[in-house]
């Protein structure tokens, strides 16, 4: 039998990883999977531990052809060490935080299941029935896990579940479950039926699975939500793919804080002559002009941005294939806070999607904040860098396209293309301009905090003689953060947990920003006066969603 080149084995992955974990499949747009759920006991998490295994080895004894097999052998083996890794360290399976855990996957998995048709729905209610015994799979690995000292802070476990309590209740409107069933038309009133029975044998299921994570986890839970430097490395470079020496990378942080804090005190000052930062924000959003009221008028708002974003870069800036030209703003079903973007399914029958999930009281909305969120999460962002590698059949694998995820390579790009529009003319308008620079300090103040709370440093001297001397606490970063950050205090709040509970991941966005820019003086300086942006981008973009460290490599071979 002829040993599969890496094409072929990073194929058949994907097809074994999306069998073994339907969830994965539904958000990787990969059909036939929709009506299953992955094992999240104990031996379900091992049985996609060895498969990550046997292919890493696979891999790794495999000799690259050409440039091509090169870039996707460097990726697999990257990923999968590294998940490897995780597993050897005991942190994979115990990951549970406010942002992202089995069980965050499981309701959220929901909002990405079609529904235009009876056979859809039929597969929603097989889905919504079986949640009881997914959740207790979950619930004997975290038990499990915790038996053997192998847990997450207590705050962490508390805080996913009020987020369930919030999920499952019914005292500002239905369930999130009993919402998902109310829209469904069309179908027979047997099958209608059956909805309703499934959603409330979810919402029950849930409530349940919460219960046992504020009666059993929360007192097992860690009371010290650092995690030290050795479990704050190995995240690190599974977020950046990249190995960053910290000190520099913490040092760094509160000079780019301290640039961008002095470019927002001139570009306020744009705004309303003579003001500061503080002045300029308040002038801005106590002008009717530039907010909007309703959820759904700023949805509207954000999608009428992101077409007409796409219109004016397809052909000029970017090539951009037809099928990526269409994205969808949406709301999401839960007030948990947060934006995020999920991408296309494989044929582009699901579009790329942009969804903010709105904290409960938040009514009014400043567009003047978010024009830079809309180029990030939109395009030239998360939609183009995403759609693309997904349309690129021609160029990569299955697993390159649909799978490989690396958060420095992704949300780093994705702030690289605030500052590009910036530099394209495209925030023209100071208080657009203000709110970009407003994101990239919340950034900054992000690599500070995240960096020093994990790994307890002190704060040096700085421009705020901000407890100069002091050694790092949530309390601290919290205080930073509301400092730094110009945005509702729930959004604030919900920012530091996240930060605790997932350690490494929020610095990605800045660090992966600071190597994009490294690799685009990098290949100017190769080229010289041959140099064309756009070609750079389309090169780099064409190489899929790597780590930076194989980025860099890669792009300096080209």
């Amino acid at each position: 039998m002829t040993e599969p080149d890496i094409h072929a084995l990073s194929d058949s992955y994907l097809e074994d990883y999306c069998r073994l974990d339907p969830i994965a499949a539904t958000f990787l747009g990969v059909a036939g999977h929709d009506h299953a759920w992955p094992d999240l006991s104990p031996d379900g998490f091992a049985a996609r531990e060895r498969l990550d295994r046997a292919t890493c080895q696979r891999a790794e004894a495999m000799t690259p052809v050409a440039e091509r097999d090169r870039v996707a052998r460097e990726a697999l083996v990257e990923r999968l060490g590294l998940a490897v890794e995780r597993v050897d360290a005991g942190v994979a399976r115990r990951q549970f935080n406010v942002l992202t855990s089995p069980l965050h996957d499981v309701r959220q998995v929901f909002d990405l299941m079609p529904t235009e048709t009876e056979a859809d729905w039929v597969a929603i209610a097989t889905r919504l029935a079986s949640v009881p015994d997914v959740l207790d799979g979950l619930r004997r690995t975290l038990a499990e896990e915790a038996a053997a000292g192998r847990v997450v802070a207590a705050r962490q476990y508390a805080e996913v579940a009020d987020q369930v309590t919030g999920w499952t209740s019914s005292e500002t409107g239905p369930d999130v479950f009993t919402a998902l069933v109310s829209g469904a038309a069309g179908i027979p009133d047997s099958l209608t039926a059956e909805l309703g029975a499934a959603a409330a044998r979810a919402r029950d299921a849930f409530g349940s699975f919460g219960t046992f994570l504020s009666a059993e986890m929360v007192p097992l839970g860690r009371e010290k939500e650092a995690v030290g430097r050795e479990e704050y490395e190995l995240a690190s470079r599974e977020f950046l793919g990249a190995t960053v020496d910290l000190e520099q990378t913490y040092a760094w942080g509160w000079d780019e804080l301290a640039r961008l804090t002095e470019d927002m005190s001139a570009t306020a000052a744009r705004i309303l002559p003579g003001a500061g930062i503080a002045e300029a924000v308040a002038h801005l959003d106590a002008d009717p002009d530039r907010q909007i009221q309703g959820k759904e008028a700023f949805r509207d708002w954000m999608q009428e941005l992101a077409d007409r974003t796409v219109a004016e870069l397809a052909d000029v800036h970017f090539d951009i294939p037809e099928p990526i030209r269409r994205i969808e703003c949406c709301l999401a079903p839960t007030s948990d806070g947060g934006i995020y973007y999920t991408g296309p399914s494989e044929d582009f029958s699901r579009p790329g999607r942009m969804w903010w999930s709105v904290p409960e009281g938040i009514t009014s909305f400043t567009p003047w904040r978010e024009v830079t969120t809309v180029f990030h999460e939109g395009v030239p962002g998360h939609h183009l860098q995403v759609g693309q590698t997904v349309y690129r059949s021609e160029a990569l694998n299955r697993w390159q396209r649909l799978m490989c995820w690396v958060s420095g390579h992704g949300e780093g790009w994705a702030l690289y293309a605030e500052r590009l529009m910036d530099e394209l003319g495209y925030l023209a308008d100071p208080a657009d301009r203000l709110g970009m620079l407003d994101a990239q300090t919340l950034r900054a103040a992000r690599v500070i905090v995240d960096i020093g709370m994990h790994l307890e440093l002190p704060i040096p001297a700085n421009p705020w003689n901000f407890h100069v001397g002091e050694t790092w606490t949530p309390e601290l970063g919290l205080e930073f953060m509301r400092a730094h950050a110009r945005m509702e205090d729930a959004f604030i709040r919900f920012e530091v947990k996240r930060y605790l509970g997932w350690p490494g991941q929020a610095p990605s966005y800045k660090v992966g920003e600071r190597i994009w820019l490294e690799a685009r003086e990098s290949a100017k300086a190769r080229h010289g006066a041959d140099f064309d942006l756009k070609a750079f981008h389309s090169a780099a973009l064409d190489l899929g969603s790597i780590g930076l460290d194989p980025l860099r490599a890669a792009l300096a071979r080209l």
